[in-house]
């Protein structure tokens, strides 16, 4: 019996290459497609050998062809973190517009349910606190983090239009800071940025004072999440991530206590329209998808930093890198 496809965008990055696994695990045929611009192959090479997965190298921001059926699409191609944005603000807006307009044509077009993934980054810098779906967010289009924010925020609403004027199956995943396995170093998210810079041997960089507030949810209970919501009846957004709050200044102790370093925290400027508070009020997904964080923080972070400190040496001191696409 054949088994039915998913089409999962974004499949060498962090999050898509988890969802690779974890759709090969139910069974299913993977697609995986990514331009390289921001993912690693080494992320899902691991999986080139099986019959139930292929790769294909390809830009969703031009036309998307996928021969035969599909039962599933998963958009998470996309830069996510600010390192990647805002080197490459052009391609971030169109794979955020240009790719889901491509995919979603996609979906209508193979009667395919479709799952895009947004980001707490529609809540901007928050007046509301924890964060609510229908919260509409304070966001500066104009500012550094506008190309991802209102990206993201766009997708949106091209997402509820194709399926109230299409009839196309989809849903909306806003996820809050995810972390685990597979994360890049250097890409300039706090978690990644504070394991690197403890292997290293560096000081801890906190930005602002450290009072601005995470809240971290390990990889594994993100993708339990989203997997239940594309299942799920749900086409509205919903939040997913762990609401257990923390200071960065607080999480800095952490990981130091963790890593059993001995640097210091040093302080710089906060960037601009960096978010003060983060924090997902996850009630929505308790109640439709029966869905919470099982990891601890604690048990999360011990996984994450056995993942770093078991890569080669030289990836401590590798740069993000971003391939040449013309804007």
């Amino acid at each position: 019996m054949k088994k039915e496809s998913v089409l999962i965008t974004g499949a060498a990055g962090f999050l898509g290459s988890h969802l690779c696994d974890r759709f090969i695990k139910e069974g299913y045929h993977v697609i995986g497609m990514d331009n390289l611009i921001t993912g690693d192959l080494r992320n899902i090479e691991h999986l080139f050998h099986l019959e139930d997965f292929e790769f294909h190298n390809h830009d969703v921001s031009k036309f998307v062809h996928v021969p035969g059926d599909l039962k599933y699409i998963l958009h998470f191609a996309s830069p996510a973190s600010p390192i990647d944005y805002l080197k490459i603000p052009i391609q971030t807006l169109k794979v955020g517009s240009l790719g889901t307009h491509n995919l979603l044509g996609l979906a209508k077009d193979k009667k395919a349910r479709i799952l895009v993934a947004s980001t707490s980054e529609v809540y901007g810098d928050p007046t509301v606190h924890p964060q609510t779906e229908d919260y509409w967010g304070n966001v500066n289009p104009v500012g550094p983090r506008g190309v991802y924010d209102e990206a993201k925020r766009f997708q949106e609403a091209m997402t509820m239009a194709y399926h109230t004027y299409h009839q196309v199956e989809t849903r909306i995943v806003r996820i809050f800071n995810t972390y685990g396995p597979r994360m890049r170093l250097n890409d300039g998210r706090v978690l990644p940025a504070f394991m690197g810079q403890a292997l290293r041997g560096e000081d801890l960089t906190v930005f602002g004072d450290g009072s601005q507030t995470r809240s971290f949810c390990y990889v594994d209970d993100l993708v339990e999440g989203i997997y239940r919501l594309l299942l799920s009846d749900c086409v509205d957004p919903v939040n997913v991530g762990n609401p257990k709050e923390i200071t960065i200044k607080e999480f800095a102790d952490e990981i130091i206590n963790l890593t059993g370093t001995d640097q210091k925290v040093v302080y710089k400027a906060l960037p601009t329209d960096d978010p003060k508070q983060r924090q997902p009020n996850i009630d929505k997904a308790k109640e439709i998808l029966g869905w919470e964080p099982q990891y601890s923080r604690e048990e999360g972070l011990k996984i994450t930093w056995e993942y770093f400190k078991s890569l080669p040496k030289e990836r401590l001191y590798e740069e993000a890198h971003h391939r040449d696409f013309k804007a």
